[in-house]
């Protein structure tokens, strides 16, 4: 007898497949270019950009870090700021003492036990005080190549839910359900198309459903 909590994969129909690939397949080509909106020259500048994106607009992080990463170049310069002073540098992100706390940790933990450079594995990334599988995978996938899962936002997860790909709530049990249905090589690119999806039509509180490319295979939509 199975244990109660084990995971249990989704299981599709042929119908359901169907269904899936060709939702795919419309958003791919309706956003055919999208990529991730925070801008970073390395590594650690997306660890603390993607920090800084939670409960913020990658807007709002992109202002920042636009003089942020100029002051501080390296994990040694977070890692010795003084905690108050990089909390007002941040201050505009919102929850910045919290995120100023994560950023000077990681930086600590990354010097201690990594050799001065962001880890190059989920494992490793897990360790880092703060980090979540949402930004593992997003450090992980656009600074280094390596896909490991997706990493699941509020538009991922409304899409998820809205599109019947998953019951779920917990991020990391949407990934789960998700990555059981999407082919692996789908990963790396499928959040920041459900992202753009979900920013200009899926909105949270009115979404277009007129305007959606796959309505007619959503079970959410909504009539005119």
């Amino acid at each position: 007898m199975a244990p109660k909590n084990k995971y249990q994969p989704p299981k599709l129909s042929e119908q359901e497949k169907k269904r899936l690939n060709e939702i795919l397949r419309r958003l791919k080509e309706a956003y055919p270019e999208v990529k991730i909106a925070l801008k970073f020259s390395n590594p650690l500048e997306l660890l603390v950009a993607t920090i800084l994106s939670a409960q913020c607009t990658d807007e709002r992080v992109n202002q920042v870090t636009a003089e942020l990463f100029k002051k501080y170049r390296s994990a040694k310069d977070y890692a010795e700021a003084p905690l108050e002073e990089l909390a007002e540098d941040i201050r505009s992100t919102g929850f910045y003492q919290q995120k100023a706390k994560y950023i000077k940790e990681c930086a600590r933990l990354i010097i201690e036990k990594f050799g001065g450079e962001v880890p190059r594995s989920m494992e490793d990334m897990l360790k880092l005080p703060g980090v979540a599988r949402k930004t593992a995978n997003i450090v992980l996938s656009n600074a280094y190549g390596v896909v490991e899962g997706i990493p699941v936002d509020t538009h991922v997860r409304r899409l998820a839910q809205r599109l019947g790909f998953t019951k779920e709530k917990k991020p990391d049990k949407i990934e789960q359900d998700l990555m059981a249905i999407i082919p692996r090589e789908e990963w790396g690119q499928i959040a920041y198309v459900f992202q753009a999806h979900g920013r200009k039509i899926c909105k949270a509180r009115k979404p277009l459903c007129d305007q959606c490319v796959v309505k007619d295979l959503c079970p959410s939509k909504k009539e005119s």
